[in-house]
């Protein structure tokens, strides 16, 4: 299955929908949909990505993205934000607060900041970041659900500022977390740091993905194939496509490039199901997920990770 380069008619190229009962998961109970509150205001001085109110449909911009001295420096500012804001969320992760709590928390701390929410109207998308609890693969819309002791919830932060979007993203424990789930989240992170320690100029793409899955497969973890790394900087996603799986790309990395890891595990099926509103990505069989993902920065003496504090 080739990956489409635009996100328009995804629901139709890439996932069956199903009913949200279907195969419930005996351990936890399924998610389900919360209100979604409006979406919030940002500040007018506060630039804009270019696809915000953009009826263009949203892709995959052709070209790496490659930069001067002034671009990576820009690239660091925003990186180090977004990874800041990514701690700060993690602090309020605890039981009884909702996805829309850690929304507006992390919404005001970007603004604060002179910078954009990037996820906040890009393709529609409602909200200011990405909550993804349990068994949700990816793309949660923050809503009403409080959280609940022993969820996983991944926190997925990206911020516009000075032109230059910052990516990256953690699961966090919330409360008392079993073992199963501790397991799964440690494998999916240091599934992302094996994969970042093999990236240097010149290097190419899929080994990354045979890194991550040679490592999910010591602990018959799945990876999930239909989500992928991309090229960022000037723009939200761009070349290259990075999928986390073994695959036979060829295509080499460049000095001074950036892009993302992002490798998402799960512990039982890898298939994904969208749910009504087009963006939430859950396990067909509603076993646990966890993502870990970082901006790196390919340099001359390998990678360096530009989403940490």
């Amino acid at each position: 299955m080739q990956l489409s380069r635009t996100f328009s008619g995804l629901a139709d190229l890439l996932f069956n929908r199903r009913n949200l009962d279907v195969e419930p998961n005996r351990r936890r109970k399924r998610l389900r949909p919360g209100k979604v509150s409006p979406h919030r205001p940002v500040p007018d001085h506060i630039p804009r990505p270019p696809y915000v109110n953009s009826q263009k449909p949203i892709g995959i911009v052709s070209g790496p993205e490659v930069h001067d001295e002034k671009g990576i420096e820009c690239m660091r500012v925003s990186g180090r934000l977004a990874a800041q804001v990514l701690e700060y969320a993690g602090t309020l992760v605890k039981p009884g607060i909702t996805t829309d709590e850690i929304d507006k928390a992390v919404h005001q701390m970007i603004i604060d900041n002179g910078a954009y929410p990037s996820p906040l109207g890009y393709g529609g998308f409602p909200k200011s970041v990405c909550t993804s609890v349990n068994e949700c693969i990816c793309h949660g819309i923050p809503d009403s659900r409080a959280l609940e002791d022993g969820d996983t919830i991944n926190i997925d932060v990206t911020v516009y500022l000075n032109g230059y979007h910052g990516d990256t993203s953690a699961t966090f424990f919330c409360g008392d977390v079993d073992d199963e789930a501790r397991n799964l989240v440690k494998v999916t992170k240091d599934c992302l740091h094996k994969a970042i320690s093999v990236c240097a100029p010149g290097m190419e793409y899929k080994k990354i993905g045979k890194t991550i899955q040679d490592h999910a497969d010591r602990y018959n973890y799945g990876v999930v194939r239909q989500f992928v790394g991309h090229g960022i900087g000037r723009v939200f996603h761009a070349d290259p496509v990075v999928l986390h799986y073994r695959n036979n790309d060829h295509g080499r990395m460049v000095l001074n490039q950036t892009f993302t890891i992002e490798p998402m595990l799960t512990i039982g099926s890898i298939n994904p199901v969208m749910w009504d509103d087009n963006w939430t990505i859950v396990t067909e069989d509603g076993s646990l997920s966890a993502q870990f993902e970082h901006t790196i920065l390919i340099t001359r003496d390998g990678a360096e990770i530009l989403t940490q504090c």
